[in-house]
Parts: structure tokens; sequence; C-alpha cells
């Protein structure tokens, strides 16, 4: 008797590899799956859009990452709106999830289509603009310098546009081979801001480049919001290159101007800011160099007349006036100095004299020469009673004009 094959797991945590769904179940369940999703709003933009025999497809991507979902909708419901839907309108689109499970893609059954105001942009912008300022991301701290010139300047604009030769040209005619590193980009639409992220960090890692410019010529409201969308900002903020966006006229006013490290009202005033002016410089060199040598000629001219005026006056006339008079008063000095040493010495030399006397008046041998004796024993002891000496000894008896010895006796 042949065994039954075992059922298939019901749900999708219970599959192993013993035990898989075949591709054919997971796409039904799946496909299940998002039947019971209800009806959603979706804002992205059109970049693509066919008619054919009563429905219209169209291609919905999203703003900011390449993403897109395919769209089908009646023509009755895409001619019942206020106006046509063209290609890289920013739309909102009220749809029903489905999914085709023999290709295994997604798509979406639009009930309406409305297009986005610009009210509603601007509404959209402000709200964005409030919080990366929140964020410190428009913060005058975190801006950097730009270099004084750069060694070389990257420039993110449209291909040969004529934003690209407003900077290159006028940037060239103020400082003449400047070095540019070009990245021709797509300005508008769908791929923009991918393609502006992407471009940016190719140059931020060029050590050599040293400033970047991000450049396109004026539009509406709309061809400018890809540099108004979160990603660009923030991948602007976090470069290590100071960035200067140039972005369309002085009236259009996109969120990349307040993140940027500079803001140029025009891609040509872009090339004023990132480099100098060779002519203009030189000028100012020929000026200060100009100023410079009057300064120094009115200052020798001042030094001479001075070193004039102090060589006549009498003292210098004569050149050896000076150490004359210099001579006289150190011969001076010295007479001085040399009568009041001697002054010094005689009267040390009476102070000394009138010591000595004093030292002499009190000393032993002034008391002998008034004729006393000094008495000792014949080891030095001084006898001064008695008491000390006995009957026959043998003393010593010193005098002004030397000593001699006595014997004691009885009296």
């Amino acid at each position: 008797m042949s065994s039954q094959p075992s059922p298939l797991p019901e749900r999708a945590a219970d599959t192993s590899a013993d035990h898989p769904w075949p591709v054919r179940l997971l796409s039904l369940k799946i496909g299940e799956y998002i039947e019971k999703m209800s009806v959603v709003w979706v804002e992205g933009q059109v970049v693509q859009l066919d008619r054919r025999a009563g429905t219209a497809y169209l291609t919905l991507r999203d703003v900011d990452v390449d993403m897109s979902f395919n769209v089908m909708i009646s023509t009755n419901a895409l001619d019942a709106m206020a106006r046509p839907v063209g290609q890289g309108e920013r739309v909102v689109v009220q749809a029903k999830p489905g999914f085709w499970g023999k290709r295994g893609t997604l798509s979406l059954e639009a009930r309406q289509i409305r297009p986005v105001g610009i009210g509603e942009l601007l509404a959209r912008l402000e709200y964005l603009k409030r919080t990366l300022a929140a964020e410190g991301l428009f913060s005058p701290e975190r801006k950097r310098p730009l270099p004084f010139l750069p060694r070389a300047v990257g420039l993110i604009t449209g291909r040969a546009s004529a934003a690209e030769r407003d900077v290159v040209e006028n940037a060239r005619r103020r400082w003449p081979g400047l070095a540019f590193e070009i990245r021709p980009v797509p300005v508008q639409g769908g791929a923009a801001v991918e393609e502006v992220c992407r471009a940016l960090a190719d140059l931020d890692a060029l050590p050599h480049v040293e400033v970047i410019v991000i450049a396109r010529g004026g539009g509406s409201v709309e061809d400018l919001l890809a540099f108004s969308n979160e990603t660009l900002l923030r991948a602007v903020a976090g470069a290590r290159t100071p960035i200067v966006s140039a972005i369309g006229h002085d009236i259009d006013t996109p969120l990349l101007d307040l993140v940027a490290d500079a803001r140029a009202s025009t891609p040509t005033h872009a090339a004023a800011l990132v480099v100098p002016d060779a002519e203009h410089l030189r000028a100012q060199l020929d000026l200060t160099t100009s100023r410079l040598r009057r300064a120094i000629g009115e200052s020798l001219r001042r030094e001479r007349r001075r070193l004039v005026e102090l060589t006549s006056r009498p003292v210098l006339s004569d050149r050896t006036a000076y150490v004359q008079s210099q001579r006289i008063e150190i011969a001076t000095l010295r007479r001085r100095s040399q009568l009041r040493l001697t002054n010094l010495i005689v009267r040390d030399q009476d102070r000394i004299a009138h010591l000595r006397q004093q030292a002499w008046v009190l000393s032993p041998q002034a008391t002998l020469d008034r004729g006393y004796a000094l008495v000792t024993t014949p080891t030095g002891e001084v006898i001064s009673d008695q008491e000390q000496i006995a009957l026959d000894d043998l003393l010593r008896v010193r005098v002004a004009r030397g000593d001699f010895a006595v014997r004691a006796v009885a009296n």
C-alpha cells in the first residue's frame, strides 16, 4: 500500500528544509496577504505614462530613492482630472495593491490621481526647513570657510548647460588655468537626487578638490525640487569639502542654499566666490608696492635730515670734543677717588694706632713694666694665694725684663 504525501505547511513559520512551500504556493500566499490590504494613498513622481485601450499604465517613482511601482488606472478616471498629468509631475494616487503571481510583481490599481499642488509642496518644504533648522543644519557655526585659491574646483551641473559655461568661463577669466573636476548630472526629474548625491560623494573623495559648486539655471518650484530634497541636503551637510550652492537666480531659494557653506545668487556669482580676480589682485599688489616704496623713501629722507641736524650741532662739529670732555670727567673722578681712598687709609691708620695703645695699656706686659712680677709654678700655674705653695717649692718669677727661679723659705 503506497504512502500518502504529507500535507503542506499552513503557515510560513511551519515550513522547513524537509517541508518547503512550492513557488506557486508562496505566490498564492503573498497574493492572499496583499489582497487583504485596504486602499492606500501613495505619493510619487510620474516618470512614464502610456494609454492602451481604455487603460492607462504609468510608473510611479519615489522622489528620494530609486524605487518605483507600476500603476494601472482607467482612462476615464485619468481624464476626469482637472488637468492632465504629465511625466515628471508629483502626484498622490488612491490605489489598491495587487500581486501578479505568475511574475511575482506588485502593482497598484489606481482609483483616482491628484496632482500635488504648489501650495502643498511649499508647505512640505517649510516643514522640512523647520525640521532641519532644529537639527542645526542651517547653523552658521557649522559652515566652513572657502579656500582663498583652491587647487581644483568640483562642479556638479547639467550636461553642456549654460550654468556650466557660466561657472567655468567666468572662473577661468578671473584666474586663468584653474583646474575643474566636472560631473554632469540630471538637474531635475526622478534621477536628479541620486545622481547629484553620487557625484558629490565622488568629488568629496578627491583630495585635490578643495571646493564643490552645485549649479543649475533657474526654473519653477517643481523644477528645483531636487535641490530641496532631504537626502541631498543631508549629503551636503555631511561632506568634508566646502559646498557652494548656485541654483537658479536671486528669487530662487531652494533649501540647498541654507545647508551649503556659501550661497551664490547665480552660477556667474559662484565663480566670483570660489576664486579671486587675478587682475584685481595684481592691481592691488602694484598699488601696495608703490605705497611701500613711497613710505620707505619718505622714511629714509626723514632719517637723513635728522642725521644732518645732529651732525651740525657744535658738540658734533669737532669729532674729538666729546671724547675730550669724557676724558676730563674721568680724570676728575679718578682724583676724587684717590683722595677719598687716601683719607680712608689715614683715618683707619689712626684708629688702629688708638686700638693698639688701648691694647697695650690693658696687656699684662704693661703691668710688669710698672714693677710687678708674675709668680707661677714650674707647670705654669699662677700663684695668687700662699696656700698654693709649700716650703722649699721651686717657683718661677717673671718680671718686665726676663724671669728667674726662687725657692720658698720660711718667714
